[in-house]
């Protein structure tokens, strides 16, 4: 029974992970909210791929590192999760996109050891870029590969241009819709209901973590208007998952919660808007989501002080 259970254990944590938090009963939530968002949403393969690409990168994990710690503290498996939840997304539903989907999922834990390795140094780790460098490479390398046709019920890209033709619903009850949602999409789920979950998994494990994305996701969404972003994006959420991630690591992981982590994360929080804008209006004209990749560009740039400040918590 205890070998059974420990590979479920290793992979419910890892889910929850991909929030920063070493919790199965966290990831399971998680779950719970993907499965409600997908079905909301007519793409329940996308939380089937959640499950898969957890347990491939969790499995190949242990296999990289058996006597590893990071198995049990649900390490090897969130990049997995989120490739799972990418691949459904932006690739159609072929049996070809799941065996790339577990490919790739394989991938990422041994792309997070080399990568934690090269950064060792600066006492940063890769946080999610092992998937959003791997998820890159297999959508680009889709365009080659004609057994890999791109869904086009996917999420849409940011488009480049200053005329929107939608117009942002700013009531209330709206802007609470769309503070959820920046939320929800941390797993690429557009759903408010799925942000609801989120919050709840977060607060089961974490008040600090619950606050934190709560806090950065109206951050990012006042920002995102304040600066005319594109209303369609900013109603989907799409402004708010980065900052989240971004809100979380720097509020309360990486640093002690106190005063001056505070002004910190509020300061990163605001700059992963900014890089979020920046990187897609780079990367749209190649047809490329940005992913979590803004949340790794500004963390990384509020963690490294630390390397000599030395602030960072043990």
């Amino acid at each position: 029974m205890i070998k059974i259970l420990n590979p479920c254990k290793a992979t419910f944590t890892g889910i929850g992970q991909v929030m920063f938090q070493q919790s199965a009963w966290t990831g399971l939530l998680f779950l719970a909210g993907i499965f409600w968002g997908s079905y909301e949403n007519h793409i329940p393969q996308v939380a089937y791929g959640a499950i898969v690409g957890a347990v491939v990168a969790t499995l190949s994990g242990y296999l990289l590192q058996p006597k590893s710690t990071d198995f049990d503290a649900g390490l090897f498996g969130f990049n997995g999760t989120l490739v799972g939840c990418a691949f459904p997304t932006f690739l159609a539903n072929t049996w070809l996109m799941w065996l790339a989907l577990v490919i790739c999922a394989a991938m990422t834990s041994w792309v997070r050891t080399g990568f934690n390795n090269v950064m060792a140094p600066w006492k940063c780790n890769s946080l999610t870029f092992p998937f959003v460098f791997m998820t890159w490479i297999f959508l680009y390398a889709s365009r080659m590969m004609h057994g890999l046709p791109t869904d086009p019920s996917g999420l849409s890209m940011p488009q480049l241009n200053i005329h929107f033709d939608f117009v942002l619903d700013t009531s209330f009850g709206q802007l609470v819709i769309y503070w959820l949602k920046g939320i929800s999409q941390v797993f690429l789920i557009n759903s408010w209901v799925t942000g609801i979950f989120f919050l709840v998994a977060l607060a089961v494990c974490s008040r600090w973590a619950c606050m934190w994305a709560a806090i950065a996701s109206a951050v990012s969404l006042a920002i995102a208007i304040l600066f005319e972003a594109d209303p369609n994006d900013i109603a989907n959420g799409l402004f708010g998952f980065s900052p989240v991630l971004t809100g979380i690591a720097v509020g309360c992981t990486f640093y002690k919660p106190g005063l001056k982590t505070a002004l910190w994360t509020l300061m990163a929080i605001i700059a992963t808007v900014f890089v979020q804008a920046g990187m897609d209006s780079f990367f749209t004209p190649y047809g490329l989501p940005t992913l979590t990749g803004p949340f790794c560009i500004t963390t990384w740039l509020f963690l490294l002080p630390a390397y000599k400040l030395n602030t960072v918590q043990s």
